[in-house]
């Protein structure tokens, strides 16, 4: 792959929304377009079979949602709207598709009389792990993840460098079209996350909003406590990593389905993939497809043993390691595409919230080069909006 995509805006919200839309119009509205296709395809939500009508009532139904929560990202939504010429409601769905296909996955939203679970689902894939200050070779902290996704989302990966006129700024690893995935503040307040599959979606916020709102604070308590509030439209596996209010570095892992959550405070190294391992949180999940449940196991305990091996002599070059690992293909951390298989790491990306510094990788972390990155190191790009 070619050196990842960096674009850099400062400004109002609406000038950031405005901005990203008219640098990438044409890709947005692919993506889109795919992402409303595919919400409504049983493939992706458990056997669900719903009507482009039906999910963008869905999406109305989860607007309000996100106006009381996250004013301001509305306002970047309307921002890319009138830039690309696509409908706002769209442009949520596609930002928030893997918690939205919870929702649809979830009979009572469709009123739909059937169980939960009817067929195994497939979403997406991640490797995600925290690394605590005494357990690295440094005496920094680390949070890294892959970012694994159906392949047809790779050419979209995108590094947002973000300087927004009245919260902090942050870098964060996306895809065109979408506020934020995995990233960091100049507070050194970074976000991680797994897809997870929910039974019980509903109406709410999509977890792209809670990572960006996430990232609007100065500590990780103040982070966690803002994805505590959230009403949740669907399941997602969240890591936080960053300064407490006495400056010392805390990390956290969240299982949180739409509904219910558990929180664990890290010590020494983390990692977690894509299956629930909190009892509470195994009630409401959804089966995987064979394939996918495998991988996922498979990659806990690949990334598990690989940090524990580590404990005291991980380094960055260590984290990069372990995101280039491989254990045959699909049922490994760094993951290519199988028959009848069709997810990919997309990506990688490292941080060090003690530096400020990124390491992000474009395309299967074996087959590429990280690039470097620090959060507002890089000279902003002034905008006005026409």
């Amino acid at each position: 792959m070619a050196p990842i995509r960096v674009l850099t805006i400062a400004g109002s919200p609406y000038e950031l929304g405005y901005v990203h839309g008219k640098t990438y119009a044409n890709e947005i509205g692919e993506l889109t377009e795919e992402r409303l296709r595919l919400s409504c395809d049983p493939f992706w939500t458990g056997g669900q079979q719903a009507t482009l009508d039906e999910v963008l009532a869905l999406g109305r139904a989860c607007l309000r949602y996100h106006e009381a929560f996250a004013p301001e990202l509305m306002e970047e939504m309307r921002g890319m709207a009138d830039a690309t010429g696509l409908g706002v409601n769209e442009l949520v769905i596609m930002n928030g598709f893997t918690d939205f296909v919870d929702i649809i996955a979830n009979p009572a939203a469709l009123g739909h009389a059937r169980t939960y679970g009817a067929l195994p689902s497939d979403v997406s894939d991640c490797t995600a792990f925290i690394v605590e200050p005494s357990a690295s070779a440094d005496g920094r902290a680390y949070l890294g993840q892959t970012w694994d996704m159906h392949s047809t989302a790779t050419p979209y990966v995108l590094m947002l460098d973000l300087r927004p006129q009245a919260s902090p700024a942050l870098m964060t690893f996306t895809i065109t079209g979408c506020v934020g995935m995995i990233g960091m503040n100049e507070h050194g307040v970074a976000v991680g996350i797994n897809n997870l599959l929910a039974a019980d979606g509903r109406p709410g916020v999509h977890w792209v909003y809670v990572v960006r709102k996430m990232l609007a604070q100065r500590t990780v308590e103040d982070a966690l406590a803002v994805l505590q509030a959230a009403h949740l439209s669907g399941a997602h596996n969240y890591l936080l990593l960053g300064p407490d209010a006495t400056g010392a570095q805390r990390g956290y892992n969240v299982e949180h389905m739409a509904t219910r959550a558990h929180v664990i405070p890290v010590t020494g190294v983390y990692a977690h993939t894509n299956h629930c391992l909190i009892q509470a949180m195994i009630d409401v999940e959804r089966p995987r497809k064979n394939i996918s449940q495998e991988s996922t196991l498979a990659r806990h305990d690949q990334a598990s043993h690989f940090l524990t091996e580590q404990v005291g002599r991980i380094t960055i070059d260590t984290l990069m390691a372990l995101t280039r690992y491989h254990e045959g293909d699909a049922l490994s951390v760094c993951a290519h595409v199988q028959p009848g298989y069709d997810v990919e790491s997309s990506g990688a990306c490292i941080m060090s919230p003690a530096t400020r510094e990124l390491w992000a990788v474009w395309g299967n972390p074996c087959q590429n080069a990280y690039e470097a990155f620090r959060v507002g190191a890089t000279a902003a790009q002034q905008v006005t909006c026409s």
